[in-house]
């Protein structure tokens, strides 16, 4: 696989919950060390989409692939395998687990990259420089945390698998303004030591302060696809697209 190939590609992208069609050929891609927003009001398929790219839905049609995989037709463990993480919206800590555990059930071998350079390498100590929160609690188990707290303990036991990319679905959504703060510098951080992040967001001043490009999806079809300071500055497609 060359530097120049996205590291996950979707094309045509369908996935259905039952009958019912919830994205309609959804074209997307992310390159390596590169943070796109996927963007959108509420119900417009954002979570859907990372579900599709990942396998979670029974029901997906089109073509995924990662790092040169075909996954289009994968269970979730096989992309998780691959180095493809996933932050669910829901969180799913496991409460009865403390935070040491929860990061130990994370836990995958280390990565290279194609070109034989070395994917970050992700230990308790060094996540708990970025989160320190998290480093002042290890032995708190997940259902004593707070919301924000248990946001960062997920992020934190996905990168435990060191992926070369992560799914971030709604990092802002209900957690404290100096929580979201934290989460936007970590993201900054983690595209830093090179790792690639897809987040669904709907909070336009929190995308803009961590992402290089945006697709925007209404009701489940990319509308619009642009950098970041374009979208920023397009106030017709922001109106059409992102105002509640």
């Amino acid at each position: 696989m060359s530097t120049h190939e996205p590291l996950l590609e979707a094309k045509a992208l369908c996935a259905w919950y039952g009958a019912a069609q919830i994205l309609y050929d959804v074209d997307l891609d992310v390159r390596r060390g590169e943070v796109v927003a996927l963007m959108g009001r509420n119900g417009a398929g954002k979570s859907t989409t990372l579900k599709a790219l990942i396998g979670m839905l029974a029901k997906r049609r089109g073509a995924v692939r990662f790092l040169g995989h075909d996954i289009s037709k994968s269970e979730p463990h096989h992309a998780a395998r691959l180095g493809l993480g996933f932050v669910p919206e829901d969180r799913r800590v496991f409460t009865d687990l403390t935070v040491m555990e929860n990061l130990e059930v994370g836990k995958q071998p280390a990565r290279r990259w194609a070109d034989g350079t070395d994917a970050p390498l992700w230990s308790p100590e060094r996540l708990f420089k970025l989160f320190p929160n998290l480093g002042e609690m290890p032995n708190r188990p997940g259902g004593r945390m707070s919301g924000g707290e248990q946001q960062m303990l997920t992020v934190a036991r996905t990168l435990m698998g060191n992926p070369y990319l992560v799914l971030l679905d709604e990092p802002s959504e209900g957690v404290a303004p100096v929580i979201v703060e934290q989460m936007a510098n970590m993201i900054l951080e983690l595209k830093a030591q090179g790792v690639s992040i897809l987040l669904s967001e709907q909070n336009m001043h929190f995308a803009e302060l961590v992402s290089d490009r945006a697709y925007v999806l209404e009701k489940g079809q990319i509308r619009y696809h642009a950098t970041m300071a374009e979208l920023a500055a397009n106030d017709e497609v922001r109106r059409a697209y992102l105002s509640v």
